[in-house]
């Protein structure tokens, strides 16, 4: 179980980082409907990412019966080449030092969603953003690699699921509990996060990238 669990820390710690929904959830803690929507993006983003990871787990073992051996480390090449494609596409995209760049036209109306449209902003952010689509689906794709029995590889995607939920679980319960000082904390972690998104991110592509190649490659030498 414990080497299901260190396959998936990588993605997990990816999709927990991303600066876009962790921005979205602060915007609609700040909102008139904050006690409901917080609570309903959480859920949304945890089922999405269950359901990815999930369906790329199922994929990955039906693939890895009627395939040959070498099927994993090519896929580990694969996902590795699309996060460096990332990794630069968000660097030569980024906005000028020191210049925040401009948030999301969706976001302007976040204050006003009602439960269900923050519900469904969760469900897109986490399980059809292609960002954390891919970090979901890598996520089960490394567990399936691994040909666990059922069990232990239910409990790494669990595990992937609930550390990848945690920066957006923190600031829901934050509010909730912290009153006025928790608004405080959260507005300044919302204009840290706009102002080093892409930097963040790249960094954090980057990394995926490399790590995932430099495993695919040695099996298929």
């Amino acid at each position: 179980m414990t080497i299901g669990i260190a396959e998936v820390l990588p993605y997990a710690v990816g999709v927990a980082i991303s600066p876009v929904p962790i921005i979205a959830v602060i915007l609609m803690l700040f909102s008139s409907r904050a006690k409901v929507n917080g609570p309903m993006f959480l859920t949304g983003w945890a089922v999405a990412l269950a359901v990815v990871s999930g369906v790329a787990l199922l994929a990955g073992d039906a693939a890895s019966e009627s395939t040959t051996t070498d099927a994993v480390p090519w896929s580990q090449v694969l996902f590795g080449a699309l996060f460096v494609l990332l990794a630069v596409r968000t660097w030569s995209n980024q906005a000028p030092a020191g210049e925040q760049p401009e948030p999301p036209k969706w976001m302007a109306g976040i204050d006003s969603f009602a439960p269900v449209k923050s519900l469904s902003l969760a469900l897109l952010l986490a399980g059809v953003n292609p960002k954390n689509l891919l970090l979901a689906a890598g996520a089960g794709a490394a567990v399936a690699g691994l040909a666990l029995p059922a069990s232990e590889a239910v409990v790494s995607l669990l595990v992937f699921v609930i550390l990848a939920s945690l920066t957006i679980a923190v600031p829901v319960i934050d509010y909730l509990i912290g009153g006025d000082a928790a608004r405080t904390r959260l507005d300044t972690l919302k204009e840290w996060l706009a102002l080093h998104n892409d930097a963040v991110m790249t960094v954090l592509f980057l990394v995926l990238g490399v790590n995932l190649i430099s495993k695919g490659i040695p099996p298929l030498t």
